[in-house]
């Protein structure tokens, strides 16, 4: 496209973007990935006075699909946003869904796995309520954040809104999923489980702000390329508002 078209309200609804599919590919993929692998282990660093300070080891990736989650609302607009956060809902609860019925199955005579197969993958239904409740939480307050900082800001200080839509986004997914999912469970006493909250909380704005510079890079070339600046001032903000 030629020069940059400044999109509102309803012309969002009908406009046609080139590189939207592979975003949302790329956030449903990391989301569901950083649940599978990292989102149960407790990992720790230690402090310089070498006090072990705990952290989940899915914190090292998980940010990137808030990142993502900024780059959808900010080029695409936060009504594309909900679209991509209810996309990966649905993925979440099929991946729950598929998890317990294969966890489920007996094993063939002969195979030794299914231990560490329940391990790896037979996560409780609370852990998955959890987990569902922060990424629905989060990233509808993230979004929400971006796209109401991006219409104060009139398009300019990105750096401000991806980062403090960050602080909220990430604060709520933080405080609601480990609370719901491991309060109270063997191997998760009370303050290694707080521990584990403020560390991700800022970690995971740590990131944002670290990789604000790709942000930068990412966001102009996708509007360079799709040829719009969207702002959201004739949105419905509601997460159940049907696209029309």
């Amino acid at each position: 496209m030629g020069d940059t078209e400044k999109l509102e309200g309803e012309a969002l609804a009908h406009a046609r973007f080139r590189y939207f599919p592979y975003v949302m590919a790329a956030f449903v993929a990391i989301l569901l990935l950083s649940n599978i692998i990292g989102a149960a282990k407790p990992s720790y660093v230690t402090l310089p006075n070498g006090v072990q300070w705990s952290f989940g080891a899915g914190v090292l990736f998980f940010p990137v699909s808030y990142i993502i989650g900024d780059v959808l609302t900010e080029v695409y607009g936060y009504a594309n946003a909900r679209r991509v956060i209810w996309t990966g809902f649905a993925a979440l609860a099929f991946m729950a869904f598929m998890a317990a019925v294969v966890v489920a199955l007996p094993p063939a005579a002969g195979w030794n796995g299914q231990e560490a197969y329940e391990t790896v993958f037979g996560s409780t239904w609370r852990i998955v309520a959890a987990s569902m409740t922060a990424f629905w939480a989060g990233e509808f307050a993230n979004s929400f954040v971006l796209a109401k900082l991006k219409i104060m800001t009139g398009g300019r200080l990105l750096w401000t809104r991806t980062i403090g839509s960050t602080v909220i986004g990430q604060g709520l997914d933080s405080v609601i999923f480990y609370p719901l999912a491991f309060y109270g469970m063997a191997g998760w006493p009370p303050e290694q489980l707080w521990q584990v909250v403020i560390s991700q909380w800022l970690i995971k704005t740590a990131w944002e702000a670290l990789l604000t510079p790709v942000t930068y890079l990412v966001v102009g070339y996708l509007k360079r390329r799709e040829g719009v600046e969207v702002f959201d001032t004739a949105t419905d903000f509601s997460p159940f508002a049907k696209a029309r």
